[in-house]
């Protein structure tokens, strides 16, 4: 299996200007730029959407782990925190931290903290990236 992405830039760093446009159409032309990446402008940003994919990856496969335990969630519910860092003359993505909600009936604390580590360390955008993953994980009643 394949997917894209493309990204199409015009101008310099600071004044110039992209868009992002996925191949399901989920983003279409987004814009990006410099103020939309280091500037809070409105618009998005290559570590959002990294932070998008990581927690909607980590979602998936937590809920095919609980599977395979026998284990339902009713809700999952997983925010991934990107960290951009100086580093040296540029930038390095240096940290995620997953901060995950969940309600699963019949779910204790052990299995729970478990599972959700296995699938940290087994979904596939966990395992592409460099940066060091942290996970703080609730079970909810």
């Amino acid at each position: 299996m394949k997917k894209s992405a493309s990204a199409v830039w015009q101008g310099g760093l600071k004044d110039g200007k992209g868009t992002i446009t996925t191949e399901s159409g989920a983003l279409k032309d987004n814009p990006y730029g410099f103020n939309t990446r280091f500037e809070g402008a409105p618009g998005t940003n290559p570590e959002e959407l990294i932070g998008a994919a990581h927690a909607g990856c980590f979602s998936m496969a937590l809920s095919m782990m609980l599977g395979q335990a026998g284990l339902t969630a009713e809700r999952i519910d997983t925010r991934a925190e990107v960290t951009l860092d100086k580093d040296g003359e540029g930038f390095s993505i240096t940290a995620i931290d997953l901060t995950l909600k969940a309600r699963i009936p019949g779910a204790d604390e052990a299995q729970f903290q478990q599972i959700a580590n296995q699938a940290k360390e087994g979904c596939p955008v966990s395992k592409v990236l460099n940066a060091r993953i942290r996970l703080s994980a609730t079970l909810e009643g």
